[in-house]
């Protein structure tokens, strides 16, 4: 074959000017050609022109460029413009909050996550004996940091929006990057932010002269066929013939963003085997921007493609290379917080509607996905702008569940192949046997069984895993939370005699506790109004007779609060818990969500009569939760976090009750008959004994030498006395047998209006006899001094016999032979001493001793 050197010529020009890395200039040639050469610097020559043909003038460079700048800086100008403004899910028309106050920076992270990590993820803390019951538990909500086993949600491992496009370890730059992420995950404001940025010069200013935004959602409006010009014109603020300039520049400084993948609708014609690679050839929009996609347009563009886990796997094999995935996560407990700060410009009111969220687990875990945020905090300043309570709206989890999977079919679900009611019900098939399989992620086979498209599923995750030298295709809820939620749905959609063998021999039999409480947060009234107005969901009328006579059978256990939490029914709370002796958690620590449904479920009752709180994790903060409701209960046994708590328990047990006094008139005393500390600590509890009148506070300890303190004192005049100074007090003694140790007890010389005092010794010396004397002396309201003891010193009788009290103050001794079984009483009143010895068979009579 003759090989034509003119066409060799222009390869080899073709090549040299591809070598050159420096910015270059583009023109075309009258034949619709075009030639691209190098900009000159450090160089005389201030223009270069082109020419194509003879004949034909040619423009200057540097009119071209500023010409195209001018149309650029236009064009971020219309973009800053519109884009600085967010239309919310329930805007009205013309409604807009800024940008600024709404987007918070998500997690994203760059690699795929393996199955068993995706497992974790998915089951979140799992379902170990404490039977979370939260949303996206991803970070510890107690201590506020990021958990251990799910290292993809540490703030450290966020990919930065300026480094989508950065070299990898092996220094390849991506042309094409994916960021998935689930429905509500805040996938379009991010792209909406990168717009933004962009546009106000912060993001990507030396990597991109130029960024257009393609929403997947409006090329599935248009019609006929288009070319990319004519399908950007449409997206954006530009005319045709600004945009047919713009691409003329160079497409290695190009962005398309592609905005919604999973909602484009493709069928096998968009995939043609010889795609078109004219910029200018019109076809349908989907292929044309398929053809963007594989790279056949502007093959040196770059693009950033968001899309749900459901087209993943159909974007790749699309996309052209080299490729990058990234997915985005939601937010971190940072990055909440930042969302509220920027919700509620207000500064007091942000911090009180942060805290108040803060302070349930369900709720702070459930704003890791923005769209929840969102939802809770609109319910909360709507209801604050109505002068309702800060936390109407917001009791109970399931209302945030309905009110989210409502929000999303409303906003994110196009094209439904399905009723919703049919939808819902399909999802509680499958959701259900995943439960009973205990699986979260569910395979491809079972998912067909009963959904019709789960590709196109909201509440679907979709996932490619490598099985030796294959994939498998695996699909998800968002959460095994989701799919307990989609459960119980299903449930209550089902006839009276449906749903009762369902629950009898279903959720009463397996691991359902999360789908119990469920099914009581669906018989709300609100939230059955919401289902039957919304999704056309209708509960059974049997359905809650069937649940409510079954609570009555378990009223005595904390599982019974968080029905009637979720139910959120007040008569119907007053009538199950009238009869209730006990509320117990004995076997797991005491966490928020069981707070929140103690307080309820207290202040909707007058009284109750035990209260056990006996294994761990009550905190000073977990009490100022419940403090409310204590003094409702006439015994209470708790066990605190430390000393500390332990003291705080004590004061605002004291202080509760006094105020209390003042509402509520109670008959019976009230009773801490335990109080235990989890730290190791010397004190083995404290137990109180409350009433109108007399307070009194009994603290056992380990030590051999004073094994315990009970002291008598008004209710009423219990304020600001600092428990932790008397526990720290007797953790800092040694053995009080040693006559130069003083005995652990005058912290409480400061208790206001102290009665009576009693402590429990081994053995009393001299020394400690003197002290004891002395602390009588020096707490003017002190009536009566007790000691038991083993052993008393001769010295210490001797000082005794000598010694004087204040006439309305009794010191008694008791000393018991641990051997006969005898006991010697010895009292010292106004200065008169007595020692009487006796059995405990005996009748006690004093005799005084001259």
């Amino acid at each position: 074959m003759n090989r034509d050197p003119s066409r060799d010529k222009v390869r080899s020009n073709k090549k040299h000017l591809r070598s050159y890395t420096g910015p270059y200039v583009r023109t075309s040639a009258r034949s619709g050609g075009r030639v691209t050469a190098p900009v000159l610097t450090n160089s005389t020559a201030r223009d270069v022109i082109i020419y194509n043909a003879p004949g034909v003038s040619g423009h200057s460079t540097q009119t071209q460029t500023s010409d195209i700048s001018s149309v650029i800086d236009k064009y971020k100008e219309l973009i800053c413009s519109e884009y600085q403004y967010v239309s919310e899910y329930n805007s009205l028309p013309g409604e807009q909050v800024l940008l600024s106050e709404r987007f918070t920076q998500p997690l994203i992270i760059q690699r795929h996550r393996d199955q068993k990590e995706r497992e974790e993820d998915i089951r979140s803390s799992s379902r170990t004996s404490d039977q979370s019951f939260c949303l996206n538990r991803l970070f510890d909500p107690d201590n506020h940091r990021i958990s251990p086993r799910s290292s993809s949600r540490s703030s450290d491992q966020s990919v930065r929006l300026n480094d989508l496009f950065d070299p990898d370890n092996r220094r390849i730059s991506p042309r094409a990057v994916i960021l998935q992420g689930n429905s509500g995950n805040g996938k379009s404001f991010t792209v909406q932010k990168i717009m933004m940025d962009w546009a106000s010069g912060y993001l990507y200013k030396q990597r991109f002269n130029i960024v257009f935004h393609l929403k997947c959602k409006e090329i599935n409006r248009m019609s006929g066929e288009k070319s990319l010009e004519e399908i950007l014109s449409y997206s954006c603020s530009l005319t045709s013939d600004q945009i047919s300039q713009v691409l003329q520049e160079t497409p290695e400084k190009m962005l398309f963003i592609v905005d919604g993948f999973d909602e484009l609708r493709l069928t096998q014609d968009d995939h043609p085997k010889s795609p078109h690679t004219d910029l200018n050839k019109r076809a349908t929009p989907e292929v044309t921007l398929c053809a963007l996609l594989r790279g056949r347009i502007l093959p040196e563009s770059f693009l950033l493609v968001t899309t749900r886990s459901t087209a993943t796997d159909t974007l790749s094999k699309l996309l052209k290379g080299p490729q990058r995935f990234t997915e985005i996560m939601g937010f971190s407990s940072e990055g909440v917080e930042k969302y509220f700060q920027g919700f509620f410009r207000n500064e007091e009111f942000f911090r009180k509607a942060y805290e108040y969220v803060k302070a349930n687990e369900t709720l702070i875990t459930a704003c890791s996905i923005p769209v929840i945020c969102w939802i809770i905090c609109t319910v909360m300043r709507e209801r604050s702008n109505d002068g309702s309570d800060l936390k109407s709206g917001l009791e109970t989890t399931t209302s945030i569940y309905a009110d989210f999977v409502s929000t999303l079919l409303e906003h994110h679900c196009q094209g439904l192949s399905q009723s919703v009611s049919a939808l819902l019900r399909s999802l509680g098939q499958l959701a259900e046997k995943g439960m009973l399989e205990q699986q979260v992620l569910l395979d491809e086979e079972m998912v067909k069984e009963t959904v019709a498209d789960p590709a196109g599923s909201l509440f679907l995750s979709k996932f490619l895993f490598k099985r030796r030298v294959h994939q498998e295709i695996m699909f998800s809820f968002m959460h095994l939370s989701f799919q307990e939620f989609f459960t119980a749905l299903y449930y209550v959609s089902l006839d009276g005699n449906e749903f009762k063998k369902k629950f009898t021999n279903v959720c009463l039999k397996g691991q359902f506790e999360a789908v119990v409480k469920f099914l009581f947060g669906l018989m709300n009234e609100e939230v059955r109004h919401t289902l039957k107005r919304k999704q056309g969901v209708c509960v059974h009328p049997n359905t809650q007779n069937i649940l409510k006579d079954w609570l009555f059978q378990q009223r005595d256990s904390l599982e019974t609060l968080h029905h009637l939490f979720e139910l959120h029914e007040e008569s119907f709370v007053t009538e199950v818990l009238n009869g209730t002796s006990l509320v117990s958690v004995w076997d797991r620590p005491l966490r928020r969500i069981d707070c929140w449904a103690l307080l309820y479920c207290g202040q909707c009752c007058q009284s109750m009569k035990q209260l056990s709180l006996y294994r761990w994790g009550l905190t000073s903060e977990k009490l100022a939760m419940i403090l409310p409701v204590l003094h409702k209960f006439e015994e209470l046994k708790l066990k605190a976090e430390s000393d500390s708590d332990m003291a705080a328990v004590i004061h605002a047990v004291l202080r509760g009750r006094t105020l209390s006094s003042q509402r509520v008139n109670m008959e019976a005393p009230m009773f801490i008959s335990e109080l235990h500390s989890s730290e190791e600590t010397d004190i083995a509890s404290v137990n109180l004994s409350i009433s109108e009148d007399l307070s009194s506070v009994r603290i056992e300890t380990d030590r051999t030498g004073i094994s315990a303190v009970t002291v008598t004192f008004p209710q009423s005049s219990i304020i600001n006395f600092d428990w932790t100074n008397v526990f720290q007090e007797i953790k800092t003694q040694e053995q009080i047998d040693d006559e130069d140790r003083d005995m652990p007890i005058f912290s409480l010389q400061s208790l206001p209006g102290l009665k009576m005092m009693e402590l429990s010794v081994w053995s009393l010396t001299e020394c400690h006899v003197t002290q004891m004397i002395s602390f009588s002396e020096n707490c003017p309201s002190l009536r009566e001094l007790r000691i038991k003891c083993f052993h008393v010193s001769e010295d210490g009788l001797r000082l005794l016999q000598k010694s004087h009290t204040r006439p309305d103050c009794e010191l008694t001794i008791e000393r018991i032979d641990i051997f006969d079984s005898t006991r010697r009483k010895i009292s010292l009143t106004a200065g008169v001493f007595s020692m009487v010895e006796f059995r405990p068979s005996q009748i006690f009579r004093p005799q005084i001793e001259n």
